[in-house]
């Protein structure tokens, strides 16, 4: 374990940024690391509102995977709360975080599964698209000294044991959670879809 965590140091201080970097790279990290993770969300809605029936299934997929992934993490967190670069006083940190358990990271869980659940679900452009993206929201969390590289690491690993164990879920009770989702926004929604403001 000691060895590991000298590998996790030494990798995130070959990663991390220093006084001398310059500032319109910090200035691109901090975008990345703070603001491409909403389009995540944007992303699903628009599969939703905008795609078929498969792509609609995919998307209500990968919101089930995160939130298992994401709960995990945090009974991870609370039975082994790894402490964040800055409170053990190492490397540089750019922006203020709180000082809460590190692993595994909450922004790598998600785009973890978002990743795995386009991949999977057939739609490899767009998951080939979201692995560059989340690649680059991992590498600026740590470049900014507010996670090591194994938090992002972890993070996929709890993705594919959440991915693992709704799969069989999905497959079994999937069509019919579905089927209550589509008939449960057509009765929210009704007017504007009625008016052909948003598709049925």
């Amino acid at each position: 374990m000691e060895t590991l965590e000298a590998l996790n140091r030494s990798l995130f201080l070959a990663i991390n940024g220093t006084p001398a970097t310059p500032r319109w790279l910090i200035e691109t990290a901090l975008v990345i690391a703070n603001d491409l993770i909403f389009l995540v969300p944007l992303a699903l809605v628009l599969m939703w509102l905008s795609g078929d029936a498969r792509q609609r299934a995919i998307a209500v997929r990968m919101c089930v995977v995160t939130l298992l992934a994401l709960g995990a993490g945090q009974v991870i967190g609370v039975l082994w709360p790894h402490p964040r670069p800055f409170v053990i006083g190492l490397g540089h940190t750019f922006f203020e975080h709180a000082p809460d358990p590190s692993f595994p990271s909450d922004h790598g869980t998600v785009c973890s599964a978002f990743v795995l659940t386009l991949l999977l679900g057939g739609m490899v452009r767009a998951g080939l698209v979201a692995l560059v993206g989340g690649v680059a929201i991992a590498w600026s969390r740590v470049f900014l000294g507010v996670h090591f590289p194994l938090d992002m690491i972890g993070a996929l690993v709890v993705s594919c044991l959440a991915y693992a164990v709704v799969a069989p879920l999905w497959n079994a009770c999937g069509t019919a959670f579905m089927q209550f989702a589509v008939r449960l926004y057509r009765m929210l929604l009704a007017a504007p879809i009625r008016h052909g403001w948003l598709r049925p």
